[in-house]
């Protein structure tokens, strides 16, 4: 997984924003991983980072909440 918790939230926020949905969607499934082996307050971050991510999806696919996402997923498997 890419350092992303290394980035400050609000850069990481910001970045969002600028990435590809490809981008966007393999960040999201980094930090899943990385929050199955995360305790504490790494495990928190990590949380707060995936909330930011569902966000930007929900703003690309308004209604869908995370159907892009998971369908992306299926396919990269």
């Amino acid at each position: 997984m890419r350092n992303y918790k290394d980035i400050p939230i609000a850069d990481f926020a910001g970045r969002l924003e600028a990435m590809t949905q490809d981008e966007v969607f393999s960040v999201m499934s980094d930090l899943e991983a990385a929050s199955e082996g995360a305790d504490g307050s790494e495990r928190e971050e990590v949380l707060s980072r995936i909330a930011l991510i569902e966000e930007e999806i929900q703003k690309r696919f308004p209604g869908q909440l995370l159907a892009p996402y998971r369908e992306w997923k299926k396919r990269n498997r």
